[in-house]
């Protein structure tokens, strides 16, 4: 049995017994870490709003034998996630969460990925009485929206799938047009001539490619709010449909962007 000291952000708990909690941790140092916390939701829990879900926090792990879980023993509050006037954030935050507990692997460090979404939770968090957000005072589901598919973007990129956004992801020939092909399957845009006879490809529009690009040419949260509003509901359809293709099923919580967040057509009824 061996310690060790990581900076964690929470994507799960579920109960186990009466007081104690099965935690699910990203961590920087140690990657995805499924961990028991002794007496976690007791009243005076020593781990107190620690372990709460969205919770930043650092943790001491004992990593026990293969097949057994690990055990949290230290859990020390670092920032806490706020829900404020904005129940979106919350929203947003939880399908974050599910969406890196899906895409990671028990053990498997991955910090650019960590320090990405730890960003992304604390940009969602309502700020504290008496300060500003992160996000500025125009803060709403506009910049929530472009902040989700930012951190998708980025998720993908740190896996390795980004798709193509410039150049056919076949043959690299610039994508041009109003309506450019874009392949579920085959990494992106497609030319004209690369398009015929495959499956899985879609029709978008130039204004969701634009948004995507400006949105995935930085994985720096600054500057967001310089973006333009994205078309959201058909940016949305492509990332639900890329993640499902990768995971090989949909996300419980992806069906709430759906429903918290919808498209300007839909907003201008």
């Amino acid at each position: 049995m061996s310690a060790e000291k990581a900076q964690a952000l929470v994507l799960r708990a579920r109960p186990f017994g009466e007081t104690s909690a099965i935690i699910t941790l990203l961590t920087r140092e140690a990657g995805k870490v499924r961990g028991l916390a002794k007496g976690a939701w007791r009243p005076k829990s020593k781990f107190d709003a620690a372990l709460d879900l969205l919770s930043i926090c650092q943790v001491l792990v004992l990593h026990r034998s293969s097949g057994n879980l690990d055990l949290l023993t230290e859990a020390f509050l670092e920032h806490r996630f706020r829900i404020g006037r904005h129940e979106a954030s919350f929203a947003a935050g939880l399908y974050i969460a599910e969406l890196l507990d899906s895409v990671t692997v028990d053990a498997d460090p991955q910090p650019k990925l960590f320090d990405l979404a730890t960003k992304a939770i604390r940009l969602l968090s309502a700020p504290r009485p008496g300060q500003s957000s992160e996000l500025g005072p125009a803060f709403d589901t506009r910049n929530i929206s472009a902040l989700i598919i930012h951190t998708e973007l980025g998720i993908l990129h740190q896996l390795g799938q980004l798709p193509s956004l410039y150049c056919c992801a076949e043959c690299q020939e610039p994508l041009e047009g109003r309506r450019i092909s874009f392949s579920m399957l085959g990494g992106g845009g497609l030319c004209t001539r690369c398009r015929r006879g495959k499956r899985s490809v879609v029709s978008v529009s130039s204004d969701a490619i634009i948004s995507l690009r400006k949105l995935a040419s930085s994985f720096d949260q600054s500057g967001l709010l310089a973006q333009p509003e994205p078309p959201f509901g058909e940016i949305r359809a492509i990332m639900n449909t890329l993640f499902a293709n990768i995971l090989g099923y949909r996300l419980r919580t992806s069906h709430w962007l759906a429903t918290t967040f919808p498209s300007s057509r839909e907003k201008n009824r």
